[in-house]
């Protein structure tokens, strides 16, 4: 699963932007969590670089809530779901990142680890909708999430989809079909990964304090 992430604007950043053909720069955020405002590369004449709400709403959803969990898109139910199939049909993007944050139990409670790779920033595929209220348009979106790859599994059994190559662009070609068995969806690792135990006052997502992504132990590399 992918329950919060961190972005920072740094040159890996900035060059995945520009491989997706965006000439902007983001903000540093940390311990970014669901509800919260986030970035998305998307495609309409070219690409562009949109503002979601980090929880899709249903355009057939009477209301803005939480009442059912619609930050993470399972990738196994993407073609089935009432929720995410249209837009996996008709509305991927990609929300780039730094690293993001998973948990696993330990001897105290819930560690966080921040999970990145060397050198480079991660683009993770997400889906996303309108919803129409009576005086509000609502954009938001679900990051897409798959089994994890065997080398992954020691930190969680989900992982978000990350996009290699040119998975980014069939991603964001809506033209262009997806099977929900296509290899892009495969539990692999894609990149080599590596998990930094960090505070655990990130478990709180009010704590937004960079600092607070120090490693607090020697980071697991996973491969």
């Amino acid at each position: 699963m992918c329950g919060r992430f961190n972005v920072t604007d740094d040159p890996a950043l900035q060059a995945l932007l520009g491989e997706l053909g965006i000439d902007l720069a983001l903000p540093t955020r940390s311990n970014i969590a669901p509800t919260e405002s986030i970035a998305m590369v998307r495609r309409a004449n070219g690409p562009e670089l949109v503002d979601l709400r980090w929880w899709l709403t249903p355009r057939w959803a009477r209301q803005v809530d939480q009442k059912y969990a619609m930050f993470n898109a399972r990738a196994e139910g993407l073609e089935t779901s009432r929720a995410f199939s249209e837009p996996f049909r008709r509305r991927r993007g990609i929300v780039p990142m730094s690293s993001f944050i998973e948990w696993r139990s330990e001897q105290g409670g819930r560690q966080p680890y921040v999970i990145e790779t060397a050198g480079a920033a991660l683009a993770v595929a997400a889906v996303w909708e309108q919803w129409q209220g009576d005086d509000a348009l609502v954009e938001s979106c679900a990051l897409v999430t798959v089994a994890a790859a065997p080398g992954f599994q020691q930190i969680h059994n989900r992982m978000p989809l990350l996009l290699v190559g040119e998975e980014r662009q069939r991603w964001l070609d809506v033209t262009t079909p997806l099977a929900a068995n296509d290899a892009l969806f495969a539990p692999a690792m894609k990149l080599p990964l590596r998990a930094t135990p960090v505070s655990r006052q990130l478990n709180n997502a009010r704590n937004k304090d960079t600092a607070l992504l120090a490693a607090t132990a020697e980071p697991i590399e996973l491969s």
